[in-house]
């Protein structure tokens, strides 16, 4: 083992002295590196409540060969079946979930992450089953198949995101012997039919594709723990030392993925979604070779800047814009994107050449304005307070974001990697700002309004498009005909704070499209919207907002806003560096405004004219249904929202529910996931409707249609019963004891506790202990307990239960629709009218007024 600089270069480091940390970061850092050239962050933090770890692999979908595309993410997949030394299939996951934790991964371009968290006291077990991925991991026959559907499944998920289809397409319309050409997902095509055809064994691929690319010389690693350094050190060394280092380097893919007959093009596409997006793009100098100097951030400042005289305020201005965003994306240490996007409304869309012309007519001013130091200092002075007083993060997503960080950045810079501007360097930020030029462009114009209007077909999402050369000369003609706006740069910022020592305290269009959007979400979303329309009091079909609002005039808005707030109710809550005696100013300060004026804005609501939230009560022994047609006729996936009311607020009912959801939560992955391969995206979650308690398993299928899985669910359920009925001793205490962890954990900044405390206000339970009170019933619940109240509210034929079933059926499945909807027969509850349900039914009382 080597502790040291990037240089090898023997430091002390434990003291976080070689590495740039926030002023009021109070944990402590060490840099080292094993024998097998494994390079580690080690990160002490005496305070928490989880540790974590995220191990970063220096490949990805990059480096898939030709043929297989998507083998890199397969893999990413499989790594967390099984190892030698842990042998039982998706142990790693069971582990982790019982024990308080939460396990992901992702594959991107050019990296594969791993990352998990856990409970502290469990944490050496944990890192070691982690290891194991990269140590002996067991890629077997059974597994590959399941996971390849996995994968597929995951892709037919993706086929409708716009996000994804843009970004595919952008890859598609560049060089096809570059890497950034590739279709990185995989799909069964990809990893099964062509391979099969081709006499190419998938499975041999992959475990060739492991031994070569898994080196321990290209995997950086982060461990986040309670213990002290040098403890954590020991652990690792014992575990982690066994990595095979094969010496390999860190693959690198030189070129840039467009050549000059990629640029100078328009592109019209055709989205799922409604609305219209434009968005200009450039081929650029990384920034990150110049991360301190910082030039692309210094441009997206100016260009996305939002105040009087910014190319945004002007085209919101004339009606033409509801959003912009500028700044750099796609970025690798070859090559980089900037990109400025535009969301334009429907007169905009009608205006996208003078939208345009504004811009560059913009980028020509800044150009020509030069490189200013009072502008760089301003977003310095900005960045620097936002890096030295941030909120603590979550050791999961630390420890991931750390991990990416080192495989780019020096040792001293790994936690704040880009994100504090230091170096004035008026020339750098000059050459990228002159790249921004109508010859090195590509314009990527999204609308519905293209339908019937393109010529050619993306092939993995086959996104519609067309494709057409824009010159120089007619983005001239474009600026000189744009409307004569003044652009200029920002004034200066007065607001940027300065001040950071604690208080002494002692005691009607991004909405119609909005709207309309809904109909293109993920159908288990769409399920998830009807059980709270059937449930949530006071909730409306977003058709009808939609209908409402093509009648709505500018006149109706100006009537309603007195109306509005003629009677007021005032509910405050602050919190934060701001003295008590600050925070009542404040309030008398709102009251004053609304209340106590001569001529007041408004006068205080009636007792009776509190709103309050209320749900519907379900039939105890009743079973409902809601079959509803997949809003999206282009979405083949089908969803299952299973739902299962349970009770209304109460510490002791919590704590079982909760305890169950922990028990049952991987099973019900392993077997409708993992198992049944039923779809990519299967949970088992605890839902709150306003202070009612309940489960919703939520599958969505491409496979199956919702009625299918509706009995697997039923199936699962005599499972759980038969888990639950059995579970030994020692791991129910395991369990509750995860719980009890997982409860106990501390906020780990403002944002967490503030939304804590609120929910307790708004909800109207004002019950700020509720983590002391369910903890303290959590100790006292008896095995016999947990089981009978799984008897009495859960399983299938449980004598106080109340479920409804939200069935999606998107296209493949529509004509199950009319057979399972027949089937529904007495004591089951057909719901056809959900607001006339609703209407229909109890409600609980109202846990607020």
């Amino acid at each position: 083992m080597v502790v040291g600089t990037e240089n090898m270069e023997a430091v002390s480091a434990d003291k976080g002295g070689e590495i740039l940390k926030p002023r009021t970061d109070k944990r402590e850092y060490r840099r080292i590196v094993l024998k097998n050239s494994l390079e580690v962050l080690l990160i002490s933090d005496s305070e928490t409540d989880k540790c974590a770890a995220s191990m970063n692999v220096s490949v990805g979908s990059f480096s898939d060969p030709e043929g297989l595309d998507g083998l890199a993410h397969f893999l990413e997949h499989m790594l967390f079946y099984a190892s030698e030394k842990y042998p039982e299939e998706d142990s790693y996951s069971k582990y982790i979930t019982e024990h308080g934790g939460s396990r992901n991964a992702y594959t991107s371009r050019e990296n594969t992450n791993y990352h998990f968290d856990i409970n502290t006291d469990c944490f050496d077990e944990a890192l070691d089953r982690f290891a194991q991925f990269f140590i002996k991991p067991l890629m077997s026959a059974d597994a590959t198949m399941r996971e390849i559907n996995a994968v597929d499944s995951e892709h037919q998920k993706n086929l409708l995101s716009d996000s994804r289809r843009f970004d595919q397409l952008k890859k598609h319309l560049s060089r096809e012997d570059h890497p950034y050409h590739k279709f990185s997902t995989g799909n069964m095509k990809t990893l099964h039919v062509l391979p099969e055809a081709k006499g190419i064994d998938t499975r041999s691929e992959l475990i060739k594709f492991y031994d070569k690319h898994y080196s321990a010389s290209i995997m950086q690693l982060v461990v986040y723990g309670k213990e002290n350094l040098d403890k954590t050190q020991g652990l690792v060394e014992e575990i982690f030392q066994e990595i095979l280092n094969t010496n390999k380097s860190i693959p690198i893919f030189p070129g840039q993925p467009c050549t000059p007959d990629h640029l100078q093009v328009l592109v019209k596409a055709v989205p799922i979604k409604q609305g219209h997006k434009l968005t200009v793009s450039w081929p650029v100098t990384p920034s990150i070779h110049h991360y301190e100097e910082a030039p692309c951030s210094y441009l997206g400042h100016l260009i996305g800047h939002e105040g009087k005289g910014s190319l945004f305020h002007a085209l919101k201005t004339l009606g033409w814009a509801t959003g912009l965003h500028a700044g750099e994306v796609d970025l690798t240490m070859e090559y980089s994107f900037f990109n400025v996007s535009v969301d334009l409304t429907d007169a905009g869309h009608e205006h996208m050449q003078d939208v345009l012309g504004l811009l560059f007519r913009h980028i020509k001013h800044l150009q020509q304005s030069g490189v200013s130091q009072w502008i760089f200092d301003e977003l310095s002075a900005i960045c620097e307070p936002e890096f030295h007083y941030q909120a603590k993060r979550d050791p999961f997503s630390y420890a991931m974001a750390i991990s990416r960080n080192m495989k780019i950045y020096p040792t001293k810079h790994w936690l704040v990697g880009s994100s504090l501007p230091s170096r004035f360097n008026p020339d750098i930020v000059q050459k990228v700002l002159n790249e921004l030029s109508p010859s090195n462009v590509r314009i990527f114009w999204r609308s519905k309004k293209f339908e019937g209007q393109t010529d050619k077909t993306e092939p993995w999402y086959n996104t519609a498009y067309s494709l057409e050369n824009i010159t120089e000369f007619t983005i001239q003609e474009w600026m000189q005909s744009a409307p004569d706006v003044k652009l200029h740069l920002p004034v200066p910022n007065v607001f940027i704070p300065t001040d950071f020592s604690l208080k002494d305290i002692k005691d009607e269009e991004t909405i119609t499209k909005a709207y309309q959007n809904i109909k293109f979400q993920q159908p288990y979303e769409q399920g998830m919207i009807y059980c709270s329309m059937v449930l949530q009091d006071r909730t409306w079909p977003w058709t009808e907002q939609l209908d409402a609002l093509t009648h709505l005039e500018a006149e109706d808005l100006v009537n309603f806003v007195p109306m509005l707030l003629s009677r007021t109710f005032v509910e405050c809550y602050i919190a934060g560096n701001v003295e008590k005696n600050d925070a009542e100013s404040m309030v008398e300060h709102i009251e004053d405004v609304l209340f106590n004026d001569p001529k007041p804005i408004s006068r205080p609501i009636f007792p009776s004219q509190t709103m309050t939230n209320r749900v519907v009560e379900l039939g105890t022994r009743m079973k409902y249904f809601c079959h509803q047609e997949g809003s999206n006729p282009s979405d083949e996936n089908s969803a299952l929202v299973h739902y299962i009311q349970v009770h209304q607020d109460e510490f002791a009912m919590n704590s079982k529910l909760q305890l169950f959801r922990l028990i049952a939560k991987q099973a019900t992955f392993h077997q409708l996931r993992t198992v049944e391969q039923l779809g990519y995206i299967t949970s088992l979650s605890q839902s709150n409707h306003s202070g009612v308690y309940g489960l919703q398993f939520i599958i969505q299928s491409s496979v199956k249609d919702p009625g299918h899985i509706d009995s697997r669910v039923q199936s699962l359920l005599k499972d759980l019963e038969n888990k639950l009925h059995k579970i030994s001793d020692e791991e129910f205490k395991s369990n509750v004891a995860a719980l009890v962890d997982m409860k106990l954990e501390k906020h780990k900044n403002l944002n967490e506790e503030s939304s804590f405390y609120w929910r307790e206000i708004k909800n109207g339970t004002f019950k700020f202990n509720r983590k002391d009170e369910e903890v303290a019933a959590l100790r006292e619940l008896e095995k016999t307990e947990l089981i009978e109240f799984f008897d009495t509210y859960i399983k299938v034929d449980a004598p106080k239960k109340k479920s409804m079933s939200i069935c999606v059926y998107g296209s493949q499945h529509l004509k199950e629709m009319a057979p399972d909807k027949d089937k529904v027969a007495s004591p089951f509850i057909e719901i056809e009218d959900i607001v006339g349900f609703r209407n229909s039914q109890p409600l609980y009382g109202s846990l607020k007024g």
